[in-house]
């Protein structure tokens, strides 16, 4: 499958990924219209995933906690990364600056798990479906 298919796939899922969670955080609020949200800046962040396919392939085979930790830390990067162009111009549609366990406003330490169980994910869904290309 080419690239941009698998960013395409990447930005779809992100997005329904986000949509759920954050109306599964409306549920613990007690909020039961369960509204979930959502940004178009958020699309091409999570379609960016698609560029993590050369290296699921080299690490597919590597210890698990190892190889979750690498893709967790590779999200982490790449949402402060993101997080900080968008502060830049005031577009970021995320603020974690009242979080205790953050990096600026960018990064949630405590979505270490989340980033973690995603890249592992993403990584089983690339594999399994034939996205072993470049």
């Amino acid at each position: 499958m080419p690239l941009f298919k698998l960013f395409l796939h990447c930005g779809i899922a992100g997005w329904c990924f986000e949509i759920l969670y954050t109306a599964l955080i409306a549920l613990q609020r007690r909020d039961f219209q369960l509204k979930g949200t959502t940004s178009l800046w958020m699309f091409p962040i999570y379609g960016c995933a698609a560029f993590l396919r050369p290296l699921f392939r080299i690490t597919h085979k590597v210890w698990f906690p190892l190889r979750g930790t690498l893709y967790a830390l590779l999200i982490f990067l790449g949402e402060f990364t993101s997080g900080k162009l968008l502060d830049k111009k005031g577009l970021e549609p995320w603020d974690y600056s009242r979080s205790r366990l953050r990096i600026g406003s960018h990064v949630r330490l405590d979505f270490f798990p989340n980033w973690f169980l995603a890249g592992v994910v993403l990584e089983k869904f690339t594999l399994k479906n034939g996205f072993r290309g470049v």
